[in-house]
């Protein structure tokens, strides 16, 4: 792939590996008995976000799948929620396997995705509610999705994460073309997705990312 016009390199299957690696390997050191905590300032349980995490993983795969993906709705899994107001997802993992089965759902699922971007041609195109993209794209969301999840999980499990940022830099190039370039890529990660505040600019109460296959 040639770098793209803001002059930021694409993002690839390696970063979304490397990604969902350290997600993990962070996420191993939660007490075994926070996972019932809430993530940060979402409603669901830890236990939930990382299934959550694990399902938006599966999902993306699964829509750059078929021979000729969607471009007007997704797959039709079934998505369900096990409680009011849990999330509703396609994937759950077994509670009796504990967090290192939940984790072991987390990496198949990265690595499904990882898999798809890899191995789909650059020209195809998939549905998301947020822009029809490409497998690059699709990458990318699975990036913002394990940092900004990982950033509520560590909240909630009392961890420390502070991901690279380089990675940011690309993932921000990529779904959020209107975000500063001035100020620190993780920080204004946490910004855009509406977890964070920045110099001169108040927290957001909604966004959402710009898919669609850049020129």
């Amino acid at each position: 792939m040639s770098p793209s016009p803001s002059g930021t390199s694409p993002v690839t299957a390696d970063d979304l590996e490397l990604a969902v690696r350290l997600a993990v390997s962070v996420l191993r050191q939660a007490p075994p008995d926070a996972w019932d905590e809430n993530a940060g300032s979402l409603e669901w349980t830890c236990w939930e976000t990382v299934e959550h995490l694990s399902d938006d993983l599966f999902a993306y795969a699964a829509q750059l799948g078929p021979a000729a993906p969607p471009l007007d709705g997704e797959v039709p899994f079934v998505w369900e929620s096990r409680r009011p107001g849990g999330p509703a997802n396609a994937v759950h993992a077994d509670r009796a396997a504990g967090p290192a089965g939940l984790l072991q759902v987390l990496e198949a699922c990265g690595a499904l995705l990882a898999a798809m971007v890899r191995t789909r041609p650059a020209d195809t195109r998939a549905h998301h509610v947020f822009g029809v993209s490409d497998p690059e794209g699709f990458a990318a969301m699975g990036i913002v999705e394990t940092l900004v999840h990982t950033h509520d999980l560590a909240q909630g499990l009392g961890l420390a994460w502070d991901p690279p940022a380089e990675l940011c830099a690309r993932v921000l190039a990529r779904l959020f073309p209107d975000a500063p370039t001035s100020t620190p890529p993780w920080p204004t990660l946490l910004w855009a997705t509406g977890r964070g505040e920045l110099p001169g600019r108040p927290r957001l109460t909604s966004w959402r990312w710009d898919g669609t296959v850049r020129a």
